[in-house]
């Protein structure tokens, strides 16, 4: 059997599959979006509708790099938790259970 490292490299564990495809409202808002952006795409001309899609990509391009960081920065907080509970000095090491 494969080690958990070795299983997200060949990407059999996929993190960013966190289940939208099933989420009806996530589905919802995502198709408003996408038909406000395509109705605003062909409504506007010029120099409105170049702004637009700009924003329209710069917003996607943070919204990538946010969820990036959000991911980096929840794993990064994961394994400090590992560290805690398993190499800490202060760590306690009794049991709780007992008296």
């Amino acid at each position: 059997m494969k080690s958990f490292i070795e299983e997200l490299y060949y990407g059999n564990i996929d993190p960013q599959n966190s289940g939208f495809e099933e989420n009806e409202s996530v589905q919802c808002t995502m198709q408003t979006i996408r038909e406000d952006e395509e109705f605003l795409a062909d409504t506007l001309t010029g120099e409105e509708k170049k702004r637009f899609l700009d924003f329209a990509d710069a917003w996607s391009s943070f919204n990538g790099d946010s969820t990036l960081d959000g991911f980096v920065t929840g794993f990064r907080l994961g394994a400090r938790f590992m560290m805690d509970t398993f190499l800490s000095d202060d760590a306690q090491r009794e049991s709780f259970l007992e008296g």
